[in-house]
């Protein structure tokens, strides 16, 4: 047996200077919201252009010989039970049963991340001093899992032993759903009736332009931040809510708006309503950054920030009617990955996904992420298979530096076997990193310090670092002699792995190998080729 060790070791510095019950509208006319399917009217209009902004930090690159970074990620909806639990009331045991399920399913078909709603009504999948347990969890709100577990944390380490990210998804503005049941004692429009208003179609709504409402989520928010181990804050679309939950009435803020005027204030109402959620996100934004920098923010708007944005494109105007300036909050870089939500087909001619994926991209000025969301629903059939592998072929190629997707939602994945085959076969054949966000850190982990052992008809590798604490991953790169490189992904606890040193009928030999330390933020060390043969 011949023994060869590889010290390598070293640290490296580099800088640079540099949804919700969703359903798709097949017309722009008739745009389906995530909660409830309405008609909603059309109204184009100018807007200033931003101003020009600065260069971002440029990427550390290991030098690695392939590039195996995408995000791959699912959304799973808790309110209206969409998708976990399957409905209110389950035992602990059940409910951690299901999750564990769409968990190992997202892992065997080679995801990287999952974005779990936790806060469907101001309410709290998890446990929480500020907001009451979710009716959708125990059947009543207020009650906590019997026997007792916190949900969050449960889906956060079970997450993590897969090899994937979680990123926690909420909604900053909804009180109360249609589906939620009663309204409890401790529900917020019961104890803060102040900060809240009904609307036509049953659901409350916190008043965005409140100092309260603000204040309230933005707690929510760093709550669990601080006290879980979450890799990302999501928010989708839902700022102020869509005018069809109201009849096609103006959103009933005459108190707040009175007082703004009071104030002497100035901006038109639109422009307040907007200035108000862009406050919020900017605040959300920061606030993140000051208490873990790698935690990432992700927002999911509607698809269409407004008509004509580009040209051809005509549908609902959530500049408008939601009062979310979604392209300003991507401009000023308020946001560390961007999933708009591209709901339409490749060849619908008024909302065309590669249309707007490449407007969205013309505005991303900060080059933060972005990662489109894509709709899987469908009947399964060939054509629907084949429309969702284009679609992610086509942000492959249209977002070469940052791939990666978010599909709505892991339901149809569940339900069509043969769209989850396809895509597992395909395009997702191989797992993934979730790629770096260098404007957050760009300094790479250590390199392992590798040893390789011969022995007979296998080449055995070990291999670790002096700190391992912040190490999520490791990549193990190879070469036989007449192929190119592959790859394994390993999760921070692996630290060997045997590989043959001859392969098929030819006996091919393995020629090269190197390894890489990942650390959580996507970073990999310098990639040291090491031969073997």
């Amino acid at each position: 047996m011949k023994k060869t060790i590889l010290s390598l070791f070293a640290v490296f510095l580099f800088f640079y200077s540099c949804k919700s019950t969703r359903e798709i509208p097949e017309t722009p006319e008739v745009p389906v919201s995530p909660d409830t399917e309405e008609i909603v009217e059309v109204i184009p209009e100018e807007v200033e252009t931003p101003e020009a902004l600065p260069k971002e930090e440029v990427k550390w690159d290991p030098n690695t010989p392939k590039n195996i970074e995408e995000f791959r990620a699912a959304w799973i909806a808790t309110v209206a039970n969409i998708n976990w639990p399957s409905k209110p009331g389950l035992s602990t045991s059940a409910q951690q049963q299901e999750a564990l399920e769409l968990l190992d399913f997202l892992e065997a078909h080679n995801f990287n991340a999952v974005i779990f709603q936790v806060r469907p009504q101001a309410d709290a999948l998890y446990n929480s001093e500020i907001e009451p347990w979710s009716y959708y969890l125990t059947g009543e709100q207020g009650k906590a899992p019997e026997p007792y577990y916190d949900p969050l944390k449960f889906w956060v380490n079970a997450a993590h032993q897969r090899g994937l990210e979680l990123h926690v998804w909420l909604n900053p503005y909804r009180a109360h759903h249609t589906t939620g049941k009663e309204i409890s004692e401790k529900s917020i429009i019961k104890t803060n009736p102040e900060l809240v208003v009904e609307l036509e179609n049953g659901m409350w709504w916190m008043d965005p332009a409140q100092k309260g409402t603000q204040d309230r989520s933005s707690a929510v928010v760093m709550d669990i931040v601080k006290r879980y181990d979450v890799d990302g804050i999501h928010f989708d679309d839902y700022f102020y809510p869509y005018d069809s939950y109201n009849n096609g009435k103006d959103f009933p803020d005459d108190s707040s708006w009175r007082s703004y005027q009071a104030a002497s204030g100035e901006l038109s109402r639109g422009d307040w309503r907007r200035e108000s959620v862009n406050v919020f996100i900017k605040r959300i934004y920061e606030e993140i950054k000051a208490e873990k920098p790698h935690v990432k923010f992700g927002l999911s708007p509607f698809g269409i920030w407004r008509p004509g944005y580009p040209e051809s494109v005509k549908g609902y105007d959530q500049y408008d009617k939601l009062y979310a300036d979604a392209k300003l909050w991507l401009n000023k870089g308020w946001i560390d990955y961007y999933t708009p939500q591209l709901y339409w087909k490749i060849s619908q001619l008024e909302q065309s996904f590669p249309e707007l994926l490449g407007w969205w991209q013309s505005e991303n000025t900060k080059q933060r992420h972005l990662w489109p969301g894509m709709n899987v629903g469908g009947e399964g059939d060939q054509m629907h298979i084949t429309e969702v592998i284009n679609q992610i072929m086509i942000t492959r190629g249209m977002l070469p530096q940052s791939k990666g997707a978010v599909h709505w939602s892991i339901g149809p994945l569940l339900k069509n076997k043969e769209l989850a085959k396809a895509i597992k076969e395909g395009p997702y054949r191989k797992k993934t990193l979730v790629p770096p966000s260098p404007w957050l850190d760009n300094t790479p982990p250590q390199i392992p310090n590798v040893t390789v052992n011969e022995d007979l008809d296998k080449i055995e590798m070990t291999w670790g670092v002096e700190n391992d604490e912040d190490i999520k991953k490791w990549v193990l790169y190879f070469k036989y002699e007449t192929g190119n490189w592959d790859y394994k992904i390993f999760n921070s606890e692996k630290r060997s792995q045997s590989l043959q040193k001859e392969v098929g009928v030819k006996k091919v030999q393995l020629e090269k190998i190197g390894i890489t330390s990942v650390d959580r933020n996507g970073n990999q060390s310098e990639f040291i080729e090491i031969k073997v043969n």
